[in-house]
C-alpha cells in the first residue's frame, strides 16, 4: 500500500509532468490552476471530480490547433447518449458530417444505424464520435501532428463517458486505440483492453458499402458484443 509520503510525491510528479507537456506545446488537456487544485487534491483523499463532455467540448471551442482547421466548415465532436455503455469510434468526420457537425448521417451513417439497431440499442443510447473531429481534405487519413493534437480530446471524452464497451470502426481507429498497426481484419473478431474497457474491432460501415460481402463478419462481431453486454 502505498504511503501517505509517497501519494504526495506521485501527485507532485504528475502535476510537474502536466507543466512540462503544457510548455512543450501539447494540447488536448487542460493545463490551468483549477486542474492542478483538483490533482492536489487527489493526494488528500478528496474524490476524483472527471471532466463533462460539455466541459470538453467548451475546451475545444472553435478549434484551430491544426491545419485540418483551414477547410472544415463544422467541428464534429460527437453525439449521443453522455452516460452510455457502448462507445463506437471511427476515424474522422465525411462531407455529410462536415457539412451538419454530426456524427455518421451519410449513407455508411445509415447502415451504422441499422447495425446499432440489430444489436437492439438506438443511436440515443450509444455515443458515437471519431478520433478526429475535421474532415481531412478529400478523405485522406489523419496526419500523425493532426492526431497528436485531437486525439487527446478523444481520450477526455471516454474518460467522462465511462463506457463499458468500445467499439472501434475501422483499422485506422482501431490501430489509434490500441496503439498498434495491426489490420482491423486481424483485430476482430476478439475483444482487446483499451484503458479496462473492453473494445471490439470492426469493419467501418463505410468499408462494408463498397464491400458488402463483410456484412457477415460484423454481424459475427456484433453478436459477439451483444453477449459479452448481457443483450
Amino acid at each position: 500500500m502505498t504511503n501517505g509520503w509517497g501519494l504526495n510525491i506521485a501527485v507532485e510528479d504528475v502535476k510537474n509532468y502536466l507543466r512540462f507537456l503544457a510548455e512543450t506545446g501539447c494540447t488536448g488537456f487542460d493545463c490551468d490552476n483549477q486542474s492542478l487544485d483538483i490533482i492536489e487534491g487527489w493526494g488528500k483523499g478528496q474524490a476524483f471530480k472527471s471532466e463533462t463532455l460539455e466541459e470538453i467540448h467548451a475546451d475545444l471551442g472553435d478549434c484551430n490547433r491544426c491545419s485540418l482547421s483551414k477547410n472544415r466548415n463544422n467541428i464534429v465532436f460527437g453525439e449521443g447518449d453522455s452516460s452510455a455503455r457502448l462507445v463506437f469510434v471511427a476515424e474522422g468526420p465525411g462531407s455529410e458530417e462536415d457539412k451538419t457537425g454530426k456524427p455518421f448521417v451519410g449513407a455508411a451513417g445509415k447502415l451504422l444505424t441499422k447495425i446499432i439497431q440489430a444489436i437492439k440499442l438506438t443511436r440515443s443510447q450509444v455515443y458515437i464520435c471519431n478520433i478526429i473531429k475535421c474532415r481531412p481534405p478529400n478523405n485522406r487519413n489523419p496526419e500523425p501532428d493532426e492526431i497528436k493534437i485531437c486525439f487527446p480530446f478523444l481520450e477526455r471524452q471516454i474518460v467522462a463517458i465511462n463506457p463499458e464497451f468500445i467499439c472501434a470502426l475501422g483499422s485506422f481507429a482501431a490501430q489509434t486505440l490500441l496503439n498498434t498497426k495491426t489490420s482491423v481484419s486481424k483485430l476482430r473478431g476478439k475483444f482487446h483492453n483499451y484503458k479496462g474497457i473492453k473494445l471490439l474491432a470492426t469493419y467501418h460501415p463505410a468499408y462494408l458499402l463498397r464491400n458488402p460481402d463483410k456484412k457477415r463478419d460484423v454481424w459475427e462481431d456484433m453478436k459477439k458484443l451483444m453477449h459479452e453486454m448481457g443483450e
